[in-house]
């Protein structure tokens, strides 16, 4: 093991406990992890429902409206941290490399959790827009998949990645 990995494997207490701004590694709060959740999961739920309602307008089956609503998801998902990111003046290519950066990992999770609830719940693949176990089993997976997502985005944050990197550029 070369010395990087070395040090990388020996956990710094030091910077564990200085709880401050540093650098986003250290101590991150469950509000934080939360916060990035939440903005994550808005994206997700703006994409996963638009999707829905295009592939069901549209007379597409199950599989490809799960398709598009995961790849809108994943759109708009990236377009809410590049929309804070450009905000702060950085540059487009940055901006997208920091986006993808920081919500990859999130948004699938999420979109895992979200999908495989939905898939596995009995009736509500085929379940209508107008039904109501449509938008009841959408609210579990969705609530499932923040609570399932937000402890993967405090370890993240936690170690420099995901919503670190995007909060460095809103200070």
């Amino acid at each position: 093991m070369d010395h990087a990995h070395a040090d990388h494997a020996h956990h710094d207490h030091a910077n564990h406990h200085a709880g401050g701004h540093d650098g986003g590694r250290g101590r991150v709060s469950w509000g934080t992890a939360a916060k990035a959740t939440l903005h994550c999961l808005t994206g997700c739920a703006i994409g996963e429902v638009l999707g829905m309602i295009i592939g069901t307008a549209l007379g597409w089956g199950n599989l490809a409206t799960m398709i598009l609503a995961i790849v809108l998801a994943f759109f708009f998902g990236y377009a809410l941290t590049l929309r804070g990111i450009l905000g702060a003046g950085v540059d487009l290519r940055t901006a997208v490399r920091v986006a993808l950066a920081a919500d990859t990992l999130s948004i699938a999770v999420m979109e895992l959790i979200d999908n495989g609830v939905i898939t596995l719940w009995p009736g509500a693949m085929d379940a209508h827009l107008s039904d109501p176990l449509f938008w009841i089993v959408l609210a579990i997976a969705l609530a499932a998949a923040f609570v399932i997502t937000t402890p993967v985005n405090k370890w993240m944050i936690g170690r420099g990645k995901g919503h670190a990197v995007v909060h460095q550029y809103h200070h």
